[in-house]
């Protein structure tokens, strides 16, 4: 069970090369039910993802190389490219800033897992974070890789 919440980014720390950070290159192979497959740097995925805004299934399996870049050109919308950032926050969560590239450029956002609805429920956002768009659909990456940036309002 995935518990994440999603927010807008109103100032990108400047101290990015302090993190972690990894490519990303996904598409969408289905939108309902969610069938993603995904590049992070070297390893590759292809993730089940349920119903659901806040709390939702996600299911992952390992792909290889090629059988990632043979789905990848059977998408159904734009293949996704994003920088991400792991920054560690309070209470040992992780705070992932994806700073998106291409098409989505140049959308910025943070999204933040949580071990219980009730830990998502009680959690305060760094300064650093914008408004929480968890509860719009419109800014799921499913939904950015049909609609691009159209409507949106960061």
């Amino acid at each position: 069970m995935e518990i994440e919440r999603k927010y807008l980014v109103k100032e990108v720390p400047s101290d990015l090369s302090d993190y972690k950070k990894c490519k990303i290159s996904q598409g969408y192979l289905c939108t309902a039910p969610v069938v993603r497959i995904r590049r992070s740097d070297d390893e590759y995925y292809m993730t089940y993802k349920g119903k659901g805004l806040l709390e939702r299934e996600e299911y992952n399996l390992p792909l290889t190389k090629e059988a990632y870049e043979h789905l990848s050109e059977k998408i159904d919308g734009i293949l996704i490219q994003k920088t991400r950032y792991e920054i560690p926050l309070e209470n040992g969560l992780i705070a992932e800033l994806d700073l998106f590239e291409g098409e989505l450029f140049p959308l910025q956002y943070v999204e933040v897992e949580f071990p219980s609805v009730e830990a998502s429920n009680q959690f305060i956002a760094p300064e650093w974070f914008g408004r929480d768009v968890t509860g719009h659909p419109e800014y799921q990456n499913s939904s950015l890789s049909r609609n691009g940036l159209i409507g949106l309002d960061f």
